[in-house]
């Protein structure tokens, strides 16, 4: 993907590799136990290959960080981020976003994986599903990698119903037609589904313990 973005941050690239999954049938609770399967599995790859693994251990000096990686991850809810910010001194209510410093700090709050959740609709794209109980939170995740590199996954349930969708995209100041080809996905036959995004940089990151993402490129 590439992205112009305004971010220059030490975890942003212009120009980045990520893995894209959507599964049919499965709701937020499936694709989060897909996401922490797959980095256990990713992990545990590496740490039995000889080489993979000497290389990190050139990088990081020991590898037990990566030996403590095991599913089932931890689940926080937004609403529980919040009140661990707040207190932490932070100047943060309902509905702000988490950028950066606050991912690091709940990051190193809580020492290992796990799921931030359930965000408040309106920080999340129109095509995430909203909780039925509770409509203004989503059905989102991002997955927060330990020692302070944050976010490494960004995932939610999608919206399957046309007429939500609708409703949503112009709530959003967007016009239905421009996103017609992206309706007839729901229209002829959509089933309830989710999906994420891996950046593969970030994760590279957090695997050899790297200041910068610039330095994962070839």
């Amino acid at each position: 993907s590439f992205r112009a973005e305004k971010s220059r941050t030490r975890r942003h690239l212009a120009e980045y590799w990520h893995l894209e999954a959507e599964a049919a049938w499965c709701d937020l609770d499936g694709i989060l136990r897909v996401e922490e399967e797959l980095i256990h599995h990713i992990v545990r790859s590496l740490l039995n290959d000889d080489l993979a693994r000497s290389i990190i251990e050139e990088f990081r000096g020991s590898v037990d960080a990566l030996e403590n990686v095991k599913p089932p991850f931890k689940r926080v809810t937004y609403d529980e981020a919040i009140e661990i910010l707040q207190s932490k001194g932070l100047n943060i209510s309902w509905g702000d976003d988490i950028g950066a410093d606050e991912e690091r700090i709940l990051s190193e709050e809580i020492g290992e994986f796990f799921f931030l959740t359930h965000f408040p609709a309106k920080l999340k794209a129109f095509y995430v599903k909203l909780d039925e109980k509770r409509p203004e939170i989503s059905l989102s995740a991002d997955l927060l990698a330990p020692e302070g590199y944050g976010e490494i996954i960004g995932g939610s349930q999608r919206e399957d119903s046309v007429e939500i969708l609708i409703e949503r995209i112009k709530a959003e100041g967007f016009d239905p037609k421009d996103y017609e080809w992206y309706l007839d996905l729901r229209r002829y036959g959509s089933v309830p589904h989710s999906g994420f995004g891996l950046g593969i940089e970030r994760l590279l990151m957090w695997i050899l313990k790297l200041d910068h993402i610039r330095d994962t490129l070839p």
